[in-house]
């Protein structure tokens, strides 16, 4: 059995806060692996800026390079269409249901999990990791999930620095030729340059 960590997003691209965030998950949460999971439909926000599925999936491949603590699944990048998070577990509970699935969050996405599709078949699928972050608590957070049955015991908090890194702003500042290396990771930022993406 493997203790796995899930964390999902669209990464367009990805950047050192999603890296911080994944180790942060892995040493306090006990993991033995985050995987990154890019989604195959960005939201409508990013959805001009999208080089595609197959280009944010090579950058995830290029960001964990060879830290044997983290990698990248496939799983929603090979289903056309948006995806949601009951139906990715599934997926990944059928292949391998001896392992320990955690599926990482901010408090903020934590906070809105009642609104989410089939809320209850998450929480029994896996735990929920959540990202400690100024301006949402930890109580406020178990108040708003108390009426999820079991919501409090498949919790568990971990506590990650602000990094004030988006996605958007590396986009923007490749768009204005202004530099992004120690934004991405050295990998990402060279395989931007290499195909040409956001400018």
């Amino acid at each position: 059995m493997a203790r796995i960590g899930l964390l999902g997003g669209t990464f367009n691209p990805p950047h050192l806060g999603h890296l911080i965030c994944a180790q942060d998950a892995c040493s306090q949460l006990g993991l033995d692996r985050v995987l990154l999971l890019p989604v195959h439909t960005p939201p409508h926000k990013e959805a001009d800026a999208d080089p595609g599925p197959e280009h944010r999936l090579a950058m995830c491949e290029a960001a964990v390079g060879a830290d044997e603590r983290l990698g990248v699944s496939r799983v929603e990048v090979e289903l056309p269409g948006r995806s949601y998070t009951v139906d990715t577990l599934t997926r990944l509970h059928d292949a391998r249901p001896e392992d320990h699935l955690t599926f990482i969050v901010g408090g903020d996405m934590a906070r809105s999990l009642p609104q989410w599709r089939e809320p209850e078949a998450i929480l029994a699928l896996a735990e929920l990791g959540v990202a400690a972050r100024e301006g949402v608590g930890r109580d406020d957070i178990l108040t708003t999930l108390s009426g999820l049955p079991g919501a409090a015991e498949r919790l568990r908090f971990f506590d990650m620095p602000r990094i004030d890194i988006s996605s958007t702003m590396v986009r923007h500042r490749v768009a204005a030729g202004e530099p992004v290396r120690y934004l991405v990771p050295d990998a990402v930022a060279d395989y931007i340059a290499s195909e040409g993406l956001y400018a």
